[in-house]
Parts: structure tokens; sequence; C-alpha cells
């Protein structure tokens, strides 16, 4: 009986000392989760240690607009549509856009469909969606605000590459020049007024995002904004080959410091051509399809030797031109009815062949071993894209062996794949003049994703200018991979 009585007290005591320590558990759980600060996203450390834990708490980004003055913007599109259609800005795809603008003195007109131009649009669509108003834009990443001091960055809202080819096709002689060239007075009289502003002068320009499409936009005062975040679809108008140094066993020279992944985004070029749904999928007896320009510079060399090995090759289709009024339709034709389209370097190490092959289920081979891609982190393009080394694609009949062994299985899996990820490539929100809401699944929205995801390095560049001893200057580094 004592035994039993032993037994059972010991059971109690054990049962209390049980209860304890998974109170105790309990208690230092919560003390941890009320004490440590979250961690959702990696912002919130940057501001932490800046010593406000609130900076970059939200999940969406704050977004000022700067206040330059139409002429800057949707000026310049009056002035496109102002000019002759039989001018160098004129196409066929414009005429009736323009006799239809004319006169109507829109707020908001059309952007050009003239696709030397249209691949570039970036800058319109996001300028558009910022116009829009708050209640229309419900869900979206950026979220407008129009006090300076609340924003996350400063969108300057400058159509740089419009300004760029209403030059080059008004008076190309004068672009690189200042003197007669009214892209430099644009450049001029934007960089002008944004250092005039207390937000220039506190940041350095750091928090600014300039959106700069076309390789030429802002030629002129790049230097001055290079410590800005910078929306481009490439770097390779930034960069430049040290011809001295540079031969075939060296590596690339990069002079160039203003561009770095650590502050600046790729964004996509605005495809050209139609999208084609999984459910519309036809036959594609065609191997290898490619359509555009033979002859180019610096990495598109390449190219021009890919077109020598290729053009005699079976099954593969290799022709010069540009998706304007007939090749347009001769490019959805031939990216339809092709298995692979291949994207080798130009004149830089993209184009928007990438994204109307995207559009089109043609899986993209990509020959360019310098590119830089949109939204990596978000996508993976292995999923859907076969890259080759340009050495390897040089070899005679390499390719076309290397394409003929993937399997059907495997083709189908790469063009499911493309499916899933067309819509992230568009920017046409479908309402006139740019102005309504933009889906949540498309390239705008995640382009902001994209510069939320800059902020904490911005955060600490200003922080590392602001303790700078008056006098010292820091070099500029070029952080590229």
């Amino acid at each position: 009986m004592a035994m039993k009585n032993t037994t059972t007290a010991f059971s109690s005591v054990r049962t209390l000392f049980v209860i304890f320590i998974v109170l105790c558990t309990l208690s230092l759980c919560l003390f941890f989760l009320s004490s440590t600060p979250k961690h959702s996203n990696p912002s919130t450390i940057q501001a932490f240690v800046s010593g406000n834990i609130s900076q970059f708490s939200q999940n969406f980004i704050k977004v000022y607009v700067a206040d330059l003055p139409r002429s800057l913007n949707y000026g310049l599109l009056d002035k496109y549509w102002s000019f002759d259609a039989d001018s160098r800005l004129g196409s066929d795809a414009d005429g009736e856009i323009r006799s239809s603008h004319l006169g109507k003195g829109l707020k908001f007109p059309p952007y050009p469909e003239n696709p030397l131009i249209k691949q570039y649009s970036a800058e319109y669509w996001i300028l558009g969606d910022l116009m829009t108003p708050q209640e229309l834009r419900t869900g979206l990443f950026a979220k407008r605000v129009f006090n300076v001091d609340e924003a996350d960055v400063i969108f300057v809202p400058f159509f740089a590459t419009l300004s760029a080819e209403i030059q080059l096709g008004v008076a190309k002689g004068a672009f690189r020049k200042k003197v007669g060239n009214d892209d430099y007075q644009r450049q001029r009289e934007v960089v002008d007024f944004l250092k005039s502003t207390e937000a220039w002068k506190r940041s350095g320009g750091r928090d600014h995002v300039f959106v700069l499409t076309d390789p030429v936009a802002m030629w002129h005062v790049r230097a001055e904004i290079g410590p800005a975040v910078l929306l481009v679809v490439d770097f390779g108008g930034w960069y430049r080959i040290d011809s001295k140094s540079f031969n075939s066993s060296s590596s690339d020279m990069v002079q160039h410091t203003q561009v770095s992944l650590l502050k600046d985004v790729i964004v996509p070029y605005t495809h050209l051509l139609p999208r084609l749904h999984l459910s519309e999928q036809q036959s594609r007896p065609t191997l290898l399809y490619f359509k555009g320009a033979k002859h180019r510079h610096r990495g598109g060399l390449v190219r021009e030797k890919l077109w020598d090995l290729l053009v005699n090759e079976p099954g593969v289709i290799i022709e010069e031109g540009f998706p304007n009024a007939t090749g347009r339709e001769q490019s959805i034709i031939g990216m339809r009815t092709s298995d692979f389209c291949l994207h080798p370097a130009g004149d830089t190490p993209t184009s928007c062949r990438l994204f109307d092959a995207i559009q089109s289920l043609c899986i993209p081979v990509i020959v360019s071993d310098n590119i830089e891609l949109p939204f990596e982190g978000m996508v993976d393009y292995s999923d859907f894209s076969v890259f080759v080394a340009a050495a390897d694609s040089l070899r005679s009949s390499w390719l076309v062996h290397h394409l003929k062994n993937y399997s059907k299985e495997q083709k189908d899996t790469f063009r499911q794949n493309i499916a899933k990820i067309q819509p992230i490539f568009n920017y046409d929100n479908g309402h006139p003049g740019g102005i309504g809401p933009i889906p949540l699944e498309g390239a705008v929205n995640h382009i902001w994703q994209k510069v939320y995801q800059k902020l904490p390095m911005i955060r600490e560049a200003i922080i590392r200018e602001k303790r700078k001893p008056p006098g010292v200057s820091v070099p500029l580094r070029c952080h590229c991979t």
C-alpha cells in the first residue's frame, strides 16, 4: 500500500514537471516571436539596421511620380502623331491611328504601333498604370503616393525612348551632338529639374527610377543618372569593349560602371506578335526558325556565322526581315509552325524576338553568352528555353543535331511551361491610353516587384553616401553577376 502511494505521488510529480516544462517552452516561444523582427521579406533586415523597422515592412512599394511637364511624356506622343505619315516616323501600322488621332486632343494618346518604337513601349505602360486612379488599382504591387516623403522610390515620367526616336527620325545627324538636338535639350531639362529637388539632393538620385529601354535613351546624361534605378532591356548598350586589350583569349573589359544587377532591373521588350494559347496548338513541321537582320555588330557577329552554317540545313528556316507590315504575318506563321526559335545576340545581347517566340509557344534557343533576362528569380528560363554556348553553336551541324535529340515529350513540356509564363511578359492592359487596371500577372506588376527587391541596396547606398567626409569620392564599381 505504501509503495502504491509512493508510485502515485511520483507520477503526480512527474506530470507536474512535464506541464512545467511545456509552459516554459511556450513562454520562450512567445517571447522570441514578439521580440524578433519578422523576416517575411529581405528588406525588413535593412530597415531594422537603419533604425526604422517599418521602412520596408509593407508588401507593396510606394511610388511618387516626379512632377515633370506633360511635354516630356504624353506631349511627345502629340508631337509624334503630328508628323506626316510619309516621314521616317510614319509606318503602315500607324497610318490609321494617325488619321484618327489628329485634332482630338486626347489627354492620353495611343503609343505608336511602328515596331521599331513599339518594342520599347514599357515607359508608356508603366506611367499609364501610375496615372490610373488608385481606386482602380486595388491589389497591385505599386501604390502611388502624393507626398514625396512617404515614397520608397520616385518614378521619372520621361518618355526617353520616344524622345530619342523622334530625334533620330527628324535629324539623325544631330543625335550625338548637343547643338540642334531637341532630345538632348529634353534630357537636360529632366536632369536639371530633378537635381533641383530636395528628393534628389538627399539621395543623389539613388531612389529615382528611369525607364531606358532603347539602348540610346538618355545618351548624353548617363553618367549623371548612373546612381539611379534604371529599367533596361539589357546592359548591352552600356558596355564598351576595350579594343586595345580585347582579343580572342581575353575577357571583355567593361568600361561603363553605371549599370548593375544590384540596383537596376532588366525588363522585357514589348512583344510584337499576338499570343498563341496552348489550346490553339497546330502542327510544327519546321525544326528551327529565325527571321531578322543577318549583319550585326559586336556580339552579334556570331549571328552572321550561325546564319551561314544553318541557312541550307534541312528543317531550318533562316530569312532576312523584321516584323513590320508584311514581315509580321510571315513571322507569325514561321514561329507558330516551328519547334524552336533561334535567339542569337544582335548589336546587344537580346531583342524583342525572344518575347515573340514565347507568345508563339516556340521554344527559344538562346545563343547569347552575356545575356541578362527579365524577372530572373521569379522565372526559371531553363524550364522552357534551350541555352547554347556560342562556341558550341558554331561547330558544324552541332546545333541541328542537338535540337533533334529533344523528344516530343520534352518539347511538349517546354511548351506547357511557356504557356504558364506568357502573361508576365505582356504590358498591354487593354485600356485606351493605357489608363486602367493592369493584370496582376502582367509585366508592369512584376517590374515593381523587382524594384521592391532593390530597396535594401538603395537604402544602404544612400546611408553610405551620407557618412562620407566632404571631398571624398568612392569609385564606381560594376557588379553585373
